[in-house]
């Protein structure tokens, strides 16, 4: 499915609302992720970006995992809401979760001892990229998606259960599927007050 870049853009939204149902196969899932950690920048070309994607059963035990890690910490009688929202992530098709590998970090910053401080911010800034570039790709293949953030929280649990590197920190998690219905409608400050032009 063939999209402009900026119709892309526009129309990349969150969309809570998600099913199981097979939008496009998971040989063309890999490729599209494969495709956008390949191709999003890095600082220095550091490529320090990692990805796991889970489907089917491994996407469930993700939001069953993150669901009694958060029902250990929110109070009985406040619960519901919170299963609710898991119940809606696990009810999509897949899950990828975003990575950045710290030894890749730390090798930078011995190398480039000036910028130090910077490689952190460099990573999650190149992180955030990959995060958008894949959310956008996901949507033009016909998959709506969201990004959470229940690391640290899952981080442990996670680790052991897809043996996943301890140098991998956990960023963000993107579950995704067919849209069940639409995204809500979206304000617009005004970008006057955004965007400055100086000539």
């Amino acid at each position: 499915m063939a999209k402009d870049f900026y119709t892309a853009i526009e129309n990349r939204r969150t969309f809570y609302g998600i099913s199981k149902e097979a939008v496009i196969s998971d040989e063309r899932i890999q490729e599209v992720v494969n495709h956008a950690v390949k191709h999003t920048p890095s600082s220095f070309n550091s490529q320090s970006a990692r990805v796991v994607v889970l489907l089917g059963e491994q996407h469930d035990k993700l939001w069953d995992i993150t669901k009694e890690t958060l029902r250990r910490i929110v109070p009985t009688n406040e619960f519901a809401p919170t299963e609710q929202k898991m119940d809606a992530f696990r009810s999509g098709y897949g899950t990828v979760l975003f990575f950045e590998d710290e030894n890749v970090v730390k090798s930078f910053q011995e190398q480039f001892a000036l910028y130090k401080d910077n490689f952190p911010i460099w990573s999650q800034q190149s992180s955030g990229m990959l995060q958008y570039v894949v959310w956008t790709s996901l949507e033009i293949e016909g998959f709506g998606a969201s990004l959470q953030h229940y690391n640290p929280l899952i981080d442990d649990e996670v680790k052991k259960e897809w043996n996943i590197p301890s140098e991998w920190k956990l960023i963000a998690q993107m579950p995704f599927g067919k849209p069940t219905a639409p995204a809500s409608e979206k304000a617009f400050q005004p970008l006057e007050e955004r965007v400055k032009v100086f000539k």
